[in-house]
């Protein structure tokens, strides 16, 4: 590759359109219900009192403030499957153009909720967003990868990631209550997101679409050219990198489509295809998202003062483990960081229950803090982003849509599990709901130990060929 393909102001430019404007819908909105949650559920039971005269039971605000918390997971179910078929048929750029629209209206349904006495408003709301948050990261991470120089492409796909992390955390300190976390000010908490929307609006007419599509699938090259001289800049040679795509689309245009159903039916698919479910079903039950969603909550139990600024705590800790983590894949291995990721969290699970049910005392409270934040910074070292880098690499490119397809679906269903199960769990059983996180991190742990290969310095070709009939290790499957 030419070495002149360096990092322009152009390229910066589409970068930031395509974090900003899809990533950061997704972490923000996975943030900004946390710390308001006391607050918003009071509009629920005065919303409930003025329709019917009496507050609503504790369980059904449980449940209430559980869904809609998880409906964002429906949502992402519903985008994530529209993702793969609109980018093969519309590209990248017009879905991430469009999908802005069903930001805005999710942002004006959440903002005038309050105004308007409809808490349902802000659950249709929340459940568009969903849709947009599907659609952003199945889409906005292949972007990032199709329009940087080759030498910078492991960079430039990570930048997903820490866009989700980065606009987490600018949700949880919004949220403070010194801030937008009022009574008064939690629907333009909520209604920010539409920011990021316009943002990506204005900016995304001057960016151009994937090179990778405008040549493969559209054949369109000179269109394609005139996109990578945009990115690289005027003086840039494009035919080597031009000649790279072509010749990648000549190989692959032999190799047919694997189907969902073959995925399960045919053994050296099959196997693989557990390997990335399991995976993924590690990330979202290893308790994560009831921190993400319910920290506030959860330093409420165990008498932490100041909660919500513990809570920015978690999400500066999520921040800085993510940068770390990002340097350690390459270097440590996919596996090792994975198990030594859900080993931590184990620990951290157990730890966080023995002092959550220990006599409250003003010590006691505080030391419930170091497990909390060792929990999330044991989780961006593995389990936060891993499982999405060994789905990639465990499938040619033939396999490679439908597997992410499934992936993706079983990572929302997770999602939407722990956000709608948690609070009602937790109002049963109390200090003891990271029990089952620690013996589900525990059944995940030996699991990929026993299981998941190493595929760090292993091309696909080599990683493929460990589930061929021939290799008996892996016939369990």
């Amino acid at each position: 590759m030419s070495d002149n393909a360096g990092v322009t102001k152009s390229l910066l430019l589409a970068t930031s359109m395509a974090v900003v404007g899809s990533t950061f819908q997704f972490g923000y909105n996975t943030g900004v219900i946390n710390a308001p949650q006391k607050t918003i559920e009071q509009f629920f039971n005065l919303t409930y009192i003025t329709r019917y005269g009496y507050p609503i039971a504790t369980s059904t605000l449980n449940l209430l403030w559980g869904f809609t918390v998880a409906v964002t997971a429906v949502g992402g179910m519903i985008g994530s499957l529209c993702a793969g078929f609109a980018a093969d048929r519309y590209g990248l750029k017009k879905p991430m153009l469009y999908n802005n629209f069903t930001a805005i209206l999710a942002a004006l349904l959440m903002g005038f909720s309050k105004l308007a006495g409809s808490f349902e408003m802000l659950i249709i709301g929340r459940f568009i967003i969903g849709i947009n948050s599907g659609i952003n990261m199945g889409i906005a991470p292949m972007y990032l990868t199709e329009i940087a120089p080759v030498k910078y492409r492991g960079v430039f796909g990570t930048l997903g990631q820490l866009g989700v992390v980065t606009s987490m955390l600018l949700s949880q300190v919004l949220g403070l209550r010194w801030l937008l976390g009022t009574s008064t000010l939690w629907p333009l908490l909520l209604a920010l997101t539409g920011v990021f929307a316009v943002y990506q609006l204005a900016v995304i007419p001057f960016c151009p679409e994937s090179p990778r599509f405008l040549l493969v699938k559209m054949n369109k090259e000179d269109e394609a050219r005139e996109a990578l001289q945009w990115l690289r800049g005027s003086h840039y040679n494009s035919k080597e990198e031009m000649n790279q795509m072509s010749s990648e689309h000549e190989a692959g245009k032999d190799e047919q489509k694997t189907t969902i159903k073959e995925l399960f039916t045919v053994s050296h698919l099959r196997q693989p295809l557990i390997i990335a479910i399991v995976m993924q079903l590690s990330q979202q039950l290893s308790g994560i998202n009831a921190v993400f969603y319910y920290s506030t909550q959860l330093f409420l139990a165990a008498g932490i003062p100041q909660e919500g600024l513990t809570t920015v705590g978690v999400g500066i800790v999520n921040v800085i483990m993510t940068i770390v983590s990002l340097s350690l894949i390459e270097h440590a291995g996919r596996r090792i960081l994975h198990l030594i990721g859900l080993g931590g969290m184990c620990v951290c699970s157990i730890l966080l229950v023995v002092l959550l049910n220990l006599q409250r005392t003003v010590v006691i409270s505080w030391l419930t803090l170091v497990p909390i934040l060792l929990f999330v910074a044991f989780f961006q070292t593995g389990p936060g982003s891993i499982p999405w880098f060994i789905t990639a690499e465990l499938f040619n490119q033939s396999a490679r849509p439908a597997a992410v397809s499934i992936a993706g679906l079983v990572n929302w269903l997770g999602n939407f599990t722990i956000g709608l199960a948690y609070p009602s769990i937790n109002a049963e059983i109390g200090g003891y709901t990271f029990i089952i996180f620690a013996v589900l991190l525990a059944i995940f742990w030996i699991f990929t130990y026993f299981r998941v290969p190493e595929t760090k310095g292993k091309n696909i070709n080599e990683i493929t060929a460990l589930f061929q009939p021939d290799r008996v290790q892996y016939d369990a499957f």
